[in-house]
């Protein structure tokens, strides 16, 4: 990996967009400024239901405008910790439910429209990071059939995440609630570990990204058809 080269676009990202607030504002107050535009963690919406009758889903579910998906990742400035969070609308996900079971599922992200709040920090991101050109997306699949149960609001997701050109195990403690007849929702977070999936986190000493963080996301499933 070229981690020299990767340490430089990203410092020129930092330099451009954390630097002219760190320094000028403080390492303190970009932090909390960071800290309050970081999107919330993705949660179930008030007006779902645990499941029903998971029988009633049986079918293919696919994913509906308002799903997302994105990271969420802590940056160290100067002692000062920052969460930042990127964020995508372009997710396409297919689940087919058999018998009251989840036995298929795929859920596709493009990685090419991932944004932040600032621009430079997303072009490291898709360059330098995670080479969007080459690996434009990332995909969870699902290889083991997770029982629903009624009356159930969490599920176990067991399959392979794939980013950056790397495909490893993971099992997600999904959210899941039903939006009448029509809708069901789920929500989860993947913890992570950047270099298990050959992605360096720079250090320039003045500001580090930490070594894990998570992918997250919310899909509004509606049958397919």
């Amino acid at each position: 990996m070229r981690t020299r080269g990767k340490v430089a676009v990203w410092a020129g990202g930092v330099l451009a967009a954390v630097v002219v607030a760190g320094v000028v504002w403080g390492p303190g107050l970009y932090a909390d400024w960071q800290n309050r535009n970081a999107e919330a963690a993705p949660v179930l919406d008030a007006s779902g239901d645990a499941l029903a009758e998971p029988t009633s889903l049986d079918g293919t579910w696919t994913a509906q405008p308002g799903s997302f998906a994105g990271y969420r990742v802590d940056e160290v400035l100067r002692g000062n910790h920052a969460t930042v969070t990127g964020r995508t609308e372009q997710v396409e996900a297919s689940v087919t439910l058999d018998g009251g079971a989840l036995t298929e599922a795929t859920v596709t992200v493009d990685m090419t429209s991932v944004h932040t709040d600032q621009p430079p920090r997303d072009l490291y991101f898709r360059t330098s990071a995670l080479a969007t050109d080459q690996f434009p997306t990332a995909t969870f699949t699902l290889t083991q059939p997770a029982t629903l149960d009624a009356g159930a609001t969490v599920v176990d997701l067991t399959g392979d995440l794939a980013i950056h050109g790397v495909t490893r195990p993971v099992t997600v403690e999904a959210e899941i609630g039903q939006q009448g007849d029509d809708a069901v929702q789920v929500v989860g977070s993947v913890p992570l570990t950047f270099a298990d999936y050959d992605v360096a986190a720079p250090s320039l000493g003045f500001v580090e990204v930490e070594h894990t963080g998570s992918v997250e996301f919310s899909l509004l499933l509606a049958p397919a058809g």
